[in-house]
């Protein structure tokens, strides 16, 4: 196989363990179309490189199974939208204008940031049809977002990834910042609630979205 098909292929493994979680060489074969012994010669490739470790867990039955998973030094190989960069701004502007400055900063990207969401997504549409298009949003900036309708009717917003993750560790304020654009461009009458979080330790960041309970 050429280096360059090795190197597609270990990138759709880097993408399919980063957007699905951890997972085994069969099932990782099954959605590349290769057998499982193909997978884990990239795996190990991989793992040389300190992008993916393994873990083995216990079945009733047979042999453990062996998930793989990425490690920290895996980010590098997603979008970070200029992080260092963006970190160097925020500790330069905390120490020019105070935390005072740093609100209003992260203040007025939200306005922006709302002013652009608004031209894409119509304040009179649908809840779903606003959770599709936010999730397109947020994908085309990088945050690899996917969305679906849980059984009970609770829209899920899922990002696979962090973009600002470097600036967020410095300024956790913008993790605030972003459930209120979500609240302010999804509705009054919508509740959003946070169920997992990639800068407390969770491998993604998911929203669960439904109608607000009134009184």
């Amino acid at each position: 196989m050429k280096p360059e098909h090795d190197a597609r292929a270990r990138d759709k493994i880097l993408f399919f363990l980063k957007t699905k979680g951890p997972q085994t060489a069969a099932t990782l074969g099954r959605r590349l179309g290769v057998t499982p012994m193909a997978v884990r010669q990239h795996l190990y490739q991989l793992e040389v490189e300190k992008f993916v470790d393994h873990y083995d867990e216990r079945r009733k039955v047979g042999r453990p199974a062996r998930y793989w998973r990425l490690t920290n030094q895996a980010t590098t190989k997603f979008p970070d939208n200029h992080g260092e960069l963006a970190v160097g701004i925020i500790e330069a502007a905390r120490a020019a204008f105070g935390n005072r400055g740093i609100e209003k900063l992260i203040a007025e990207r939200k306005r922006q940031q709302l002013i652009s969401y608004a031209d894409r997504i119509k304040a009179d549409a649908p809840l779903e049809k606003k959770i599709a298009a936010l999730a397109q949003i947020r994908n085309d900036e990088g945050y690899m977002a996917e969305w679906s309708r849980e059984p009970d009717g609770t829209l899920v917003l899922i990002e696979n990834h962090c973009p600002i993750c470097a600036a967020a560790q410095t300024c956790q304020d913008l993790c605030t910042g972003e459930m209120d654009l979500f609240r302010s461009v999804l509705g009054d009458d919508v509740a959003v609630e946070r169920t997992e979080h990639i800068m407390a330790g969770a491998r993604r960041c998911t929203y669960r979205v439904r109608p607000a309970v009134t009184a």
